[in-house]
């Protein structure tokens, strides 16, 4: 394994409950005070915060580190298209340098135009996304594509951006780490917030319970990023010693996959939307296949080797799931007359 980054070696200690975490104990204090202050400030009104004319969205978290969003997003476009919805989405839009913002994603975008996980939504769903760190900015001119429902990627906290349901996610082996917020622990908000949100999802849990709904994450195919040719692992004719890079959130879960698919990984880890070009993927293998994941390969397929591969993924959740998120929402021909009042 190549040596890990700094947000790594302080993930490990958030999860880990590293003792010197201590240390930082009035600098997590004081950041509590400050974010739960200002929610409630959106809460109380004395902020300005938008609503949307259609039902919104909001798929986040609690945590540094990742927890699985962009499948979730993906399950949620596609889910909502069968139900009759047109939905739409917005991003921060992390990493991105547009020429300005607001700015409507297309799959041609570069990976620096529109970031990694953006883009890999248009790609994968051909869904309208707009970026812009002023997500009211970006749902405003989502709404100018005809959208009757918007789904926020990320932006939990971004109070701003009024929102009809709120989903978070938990990474289900990881949990709340230490329980502490930031910088002490991994929380961005108090544990006790999970308690005014909707719907909590656990990724990794193998049945839905009190705490909170399954997501399972099923390995797809492989995809050479060259040829676009497609294998099922199960099909897999190449050397199962393969390098594999991952420049995600949580790159261990990525690494666990491949190992459940029979191959062995020599594993390399990359800041979470770290940019890539050939100078800094030269040490990696040339005699070897790489696997990768689909985030990492939208930013390497212009520089892509022929045996370099990405693994698809797909969320898996429960018709309990689907029954308790449409609850929530208007039907879609309701939510097309909210639009036009």
């Amino acid at each position: 394994m190549s040596g890990s980054s700094l947000e790594q070696r302080l993930l490990r200690a958030w999860y880990s409950r590293a003792g010197w975490l201590k240390l930082l104990r009035p600098l997590s204090a004081l950041y509590r005070r400050v974010v739960v202050r200002r929610r409630q400030q959106y809460l109380d009104g004395q902020r300005a915060q938008w609503q949307p004319p259609v039902p919104l969205i909001v798929v986040g978290n609690i945590t540094v580190g990742g927890t699985g969003k962009t499948p979730m997003v993906v399950w949620l476009v596609e889910f909502l298209r069968r139900q009759g919805y047109r939905p739409g989405v917005v991003s921060r839009g992390y990493g991105a340098a547009p020429p300005s913002f607001p700015w409507f994603v297309s799959p041609a975008d570069a990976p620096a135009i529109a970031g990694d996980e953006p883009l890999l939504i248009v790609q994968r769903c051909q869904v309208p996304l707009v970026i812009d760190p002023d997500r009211p900015a970006a749902a405003r001119r989502l709404l100018e594509e005809g959208v009757d429902l918007i789904i926020s990627d990320d932006g939990l906290q971004h109070y701003a951006l009024g929102r009809s349901v709120e989903l978070v996610l938990l990474d289900q082996q990881r949990g709340l780490g230490n329980r502490r917020c930031l910088p002490e622990g991994p929380l961005r908000e108090p544990a006790e917030r999970l308690q005014s949100v909707d719907l909590v999802v656990r990724n990794g849990a193998t049945a839905d319970g009190p705490k909170g709904y399954a997501m399972q994450l099923a390995p797809g195919v492989l995809v050479n990023l060259v040829s676009g040719e497609r294998v099922a692992a199960n099909r897999w004719s190449g050397s199962r010693q393969v390098a594999a890079m991952a420049g995600i959130g949580n790159p261990e879960r990525f690494f666990a996959t491949l190992q459940t698919l029979a191959f062995e990984c020599e594993t390399y880890i990359f800041a979470d939307h770290a940019r890539y070009d050939e100078q800094v993927l030269a040490p990696l293998p040339a005699n070897k296949p790489l696997l990768m994941t689909e985030k990492d390969a939208v930013k390497c397929a212009a520089i892509a080797r022929d045996n370099w591969w990405y693994l698809s993924v797909d969320a898996q959740l429960s018709d309990d799931f689907a029954t308790a998120l449409l609850a929530l929402l208007p039907a879609p021909e309701r939510a097309c007359e909210s639009i036009q009042e």
